[in-house]
């Protein structure tokens, strides 16, 4: 009896650590997301610093950090992306991504850009742009986005936090080529995590 109640009080304060220090990185995250909209020239934020607050989020929930199972696709051919401008831009399929979120399964697909793959510090970055139930109401109509790497696989496996994805600059300005989801990343259930809907009228 001795043992339990030790292990019992040894298990809270490592669960509640566990999940303090979740919270911290997500609270980073959002902190150099922020950070970073300043500093690009071509962000809706530029010499805009006050509209920063007007920024909305989900506060972070340890359930949409999922691991999944990924397969690649080496054999998928460039495709052209529609993007909300009318434009289009060139990306392939690199792979996709099987999890699980309340019991269900889901299904997503991760992309390269041909253009940044071709660029060093940007070759080993993957895209994946998504859709939910959530679109149109709490979040952006045009979906969501989350950036993630190569290096973010390991032995088939990559753990996908939907508590960072972030809006596309179309949901805060006019005047950008944001890709469209493509229609095999759209989710049929509601991801409340990551960026709400700007709490601001758009530029």
């Amino acid at each position: 009896m001795k043992r339990l109640f030790f292990l019992l009080v040894l298990f809270i304060p490592v669960t509640l650590f566990a999940q303090g220090s979740f919270k911290k990185q997500i609270k980073k995250h959002r902190a150099d997301y922020k950070a970073d909209f300043l500093k690009e020239e071509r962000s809706p934020f530029y010499n805009k610093k006050d509209d920063l607050k007007y920024l909305r989020f989900f506060r972070p929930k340890k359930k949409y950090q999922v691991l999944c199972t990924f397969s690649p696709t080496p054999e998928a051919e460039p495709f052209d992306m529609a993007t909300y401008s009318g434009m289009v831009k060139r990306y392939r399929k690199y792979g996709t991504l099987e999890f699980e979120i309340k019991g269900k399964k889901h299904q997503l697909a991760v992309y390269q850009s041909m253009f940044l793959m071709k660029m060093e510090k940007y070759k080993n970055s993957l895209f994946l742009p998504f859709k939910d139930l959530t679109n149109g109401e709490s979040t952006y109509g045009g979906g969501r986005y989350i950036n993630l790497k190569t290096s973010d696989i390991k032995d088939g496996k990559l753990l996908l936090d939907f508590n960072k994805n972030y809006n596309p600059y179309c949901a805060f300005s006019d005047g950008y080529n944001c890709p469209v989801p493509p229609g095999e990343n759209h989710l049929n259930i509601a991801i409340k995590a990551g960026e709400k809907n700007f709490a601001k009228d758009k530029h």
